[in-house]
């Protein structure tokens, strides 16, 4: 083995090939022949009737946690989350504004931590 027989070696292994895939071989169908056919009639199996599947029961997390933001409880996180959102916007319709760009990232995360405190005990009482 020489020396350039070495750094081809060691070039393939450390570069990628592309990878093709082959397409699965089909397999050849085999029909019964024209008197086997005749000999056996097909009988249709009567396929199961089908199961009605259980309908899954609506996740009522969601509206509880609704319900909990636009509570009383949750008032002043909704209160600060919606002014936020209203400087933002505005911030973002006035193309002169130089101020820095702001999210309210902190206040929604305050606003969705007062609504699930405030949902979860609602939330265990209707899974018991």
């Amino acid at each position: 083995m020489g020396l350039t027989d070495l750094f081809s070696d060691i070039y393939a292994s450390l570069t990628f090939t592309e990878a093709y895939a082959e397409a699965p071989a089909e397999e050849p169908k085999e029909e019964p022949q024209a008197e086997e056919k005749a000999e056996e009639p097909e009988a249709e199996e009567p396929e199961p009737e089908e199961e009605e599947e259980e309908e899954e029961p609506e996740d009522i997390q969601p509206k509880l946690q609704e319900d909990c933001a636009n509570s009383k409880q949750c008032a002043p996180a909704k209160h600060h989350y919606d002014e936020c959102v209203e400087r933002v916007t505005a911030a973002a319709d006035d193309a002169d504004n130089k101020a820095p760009k702001e999210d309210c990232v902190e206040e929604f995360f305050h606003l969705a931590h007062c609504a699930t405190a405030c949902a979860a005990p609602k939330l265990w009482a209707n899974l018991k």
